[in-house]
C-alpha cells in the first residue's frame, strides 16, 4: 500500500467545489496558507477522539451545534459568545438528563463552505453561480460577488483563528462557570411560556446546592469553571484543507489543521471521490452525513475506507432523514454497522431533512418536525438495542426568527422579523435550549428503561 499524501485527492473526482479561474492567484493563496500555523493541534484532536469513543459506548453524549454557514459580515465577538453561551446551557441540561458528560463541539471557526443543490441560480432572468459560502464567493447576486475568489480563504483563516482564540478564552477564563450557566437557564425557565421546564431546572439547582453544601465546590473549582470545547466543519473546500494539513511531530501522522473534527456531507461521500480520499488520511475524528440515499453497501465501503483499524471515536455517523422517515432508513444502516462490527457514534441531525417553504415564502424548519425526528431517532435505537450517541443542530445564540414553533411560538408571519441566515434556517437561543430540555427527557427516560431492564 502506498503512503497517503495530502495531495492525493487531486487525482479523484471532485464535486461541490469551485473552479477558480485564476490559477496563479489560487497557487499563491495555497502557498501562503501552507506557511501559516495550523488552527488546531494533534493532541486536541486525539482528546476529542477519546471523548467520542466514550459517546460511542454510551459513557458520554455528543452535542454538536452552531451556524449553518459562518459569514464574514456577521463575524463579531458577541455572536461567538452568544452561541457558545447557549451551547453551555444546552450541555448542562443534557448532562443532567443523560447523567454522563456532554462532549461540546461547535459548528464554528471553519463552517464557511456550503454544498448546493444546483451550480447556478436564476433571479430576475439573470443566471449566476450559486452562493457557496463566504470562503468561496459572496452572497450578493452580482457577477463580481459570485465569482469564486481564492483570497477569501485568507480571510476565512483569520476569522477562524480569532474565533478559536475567543472560544479558548471563554472556555478557561471563568465565563463557563457552571453556576453562571445555570443562572442563565433559570432566566429562560422563569418565563411563563417555559414553565413546563422549571421542574428540571429546579432539580439542577438542588444538585448544585448539594455540591456546595458538601464542600465539593472548593475541591472541584477548576472543573466547575472550565469546559472543553472543540470545533468542527464540513471539509468541503479541499484546497483550504490541504493547505492547513500538517504532519503531527509526535506521531508522524497527518492532521487536518483546520478544525478538531471535520465531516463529509451527504453530497460528497462518494467512496472513490476527492473528499473521502482526503479525509481517510488524516487522524482527526471524521463525521459522515447519512441521508436517505445512503445504502448499506455504500456505508460499509465508507467505514472500511475511513476507519480500516476500526478505532473507537474515529467515525460519527450523522443521520439526517427527515421527520417520518427515520424508521424507514435508520434500521438498515444500524444493521449494516452491526454486521461490520464497526465502532461508531450515532448522532441525529434533525435539521437538514426538515426544511420546507413557509406560506410567506421563507425557507424554514418547524420546531415540531425537528423534535419528532429526534424522538424517532431515539425510538429506533431503543428498539435496536444500540446507543444514540449525540445530536447535531444548526443554531445560533441570536434571537432570530428562522425556524417556526417553540415555546415562543414563531409563526410563518414572524419569519420576516429577524431572518438573518445566509443559507439555511437556524434554531434561535430559546428554541435551542427548549430542544435541550426535550432531548434531556428522552435521555432520562432511556436511562430509566435500561435500569429497569437490568433489575429484571
Amino acid at each position: 500500500m502506498t503512503e497517503w499524501l495530502k495531495t492525493d485527492w487531486r487525482t479523484k473526482p471532485r464535486v461541490q467545489m469551485p473552479d477558480y479561474t485564476d490559477a496563479a492567484a489560487l497557487k499563491a493563496v495555497e502557498g501562503k496558507l501552507s506557511s501559516y500555523p495550523p488552527l488546531v493541534f494533534a493532541g486536541e484532536a486525539r482528546r476529542l477522539k477519546s471523548l467520542l469513543a466514550q459517546a460511542g459506548r454510551g459513557e458520554a453524549f455528543l452535542l454538536q451545534g452552531g451556524d449553518c454557514a459562518e459569514s464574514f459580515a456577521e463575524f463579531a465577538a458577541d455572536n461567538i459568545r452568544d452561541t457558545f453561551k447557549v451551547m453551555l446551557q444546552m450541555a448542562m441540561v443534557l448532562t443532567y438528563g443523560a447523567k454522563v458528560p456532554v462532549v461540546k463541539v461547535g459548528r464554528m471557526a471553519g463552517q464557511m463552505a456550503k454544498p448546493r443543490s444546483a451550480p447556478t441560480e436564476v433571479m430576475n432572468g439573470q443566471e449566476l453561480p450559486s452562493y457557496r459560502g463566504d470562503i468561496i464567493n459572496g452572497f450578493d447576486f452580482t457577477p463580481e460577488a459570485r465569482n469564486p475568489d481564492p483570497e477569501r480563504m485568507l480571510q476565512a483563516y483569520l476569522q477562524a483563528a480569532a474565533t478559536l482564540n475567543l472560544l479558548r478564552a471563554f472556555s478557561t477564563g471563568g465565563y463557563a462557570d457552571v453556576h453562571k450557566v445555570h443562572a442563565w437557564t433559570l432566566g429562560f425557565t422563569g418565563a411563563p411560556e417555559a414553565e413546563k421546564y422549571r421542574d428540571m431546572a429546579n432539580r439542577i439547582s438542588d444538585a448544585l446546592d448539594f455540591i456546595e453544601a458538601a464542600g465539593i465546590r472548593a475541591e472541584a473549582e477548576h472543573t466547575l469553571q472550565t469546559v472543553e470545547f472543540f470545533t468542527s466543519h464540513e471539509a468541503l473546500l479541499l484546497e483550504y484543507e490541504e493547505a492547513l494539513c500538517r504532519v503531527d511531530s509526535t506521531t508522524g501522522k497527518w492532521l487536518a489543521g483546520s478544525g478538531h473534527m471535520i465531516w463529509i456531507g451527504d453530497r460528497t461521500r462518494q467512496p472513490d471521490g476527492a473528499h473521502v480520499e482526503f479525509c481517510k488520511g488524516v487522524q482527526n475524528p471524521i463525521g459522515l452525513k447519512c441521508g436517505p440515499s445512503m445504502t448499506s453497501g455504500h456505508l460499509k465501503s465508507l467505514l472500511n475506507s475511513l476507519n480500516p483499524k476500526n478505532e473507537e471515536g474515529r467515525i460519527t455517523l450523522i443521520a439526517r432523514f427527515g421527520a417520518g422517515s427515520v424508521g424507514e432508513h435508520l434500521p438498515r444502516l444500524v444493521k449494516a454497522v452491526r454486521e461490520e462490527g464497526a465502532n461508531v457514534v450515532w448522532s441525529c441531525d434533525a435539521m437538514h431533512g426538515n426544511t420546507i417553504k413557509s406560506s410567506t415564502g421563507y425557507k424554514t424548519r418547524p420546531f415540531e418536525s425537528v423534535l419528532r425526528e429526534v424522538r424517532e431517532f431515539f425510538a429506533v435505537h431503543n428498539a435496536e438495542g444500540t446507543i444514540p450517541g449525540g445530536v447535531h443542530f444548526e443554531m445560533t445564540g441570536k434571537d432570530v426568527t428562522e425556524c417556526t414553533g417553540g415555546v415562543r411560538a414563531v409563526t410563518d408571519e414572524d419569519l420576516s422579523d429577524r431572518y438573518h441566515t445566509a443559507c439555511d434556517p437556524r434554531l434561535n437561543a430559546s428554541q435551542s435550549l427548549e430542544l435541550a430540555f426535550l432531548v434531556a427527557e428522552e435521555l432520562s427516560a432511556r436511562r430509566t428503561q435500561i435500569r429497569n431492564a437490568e433489575a429484571v
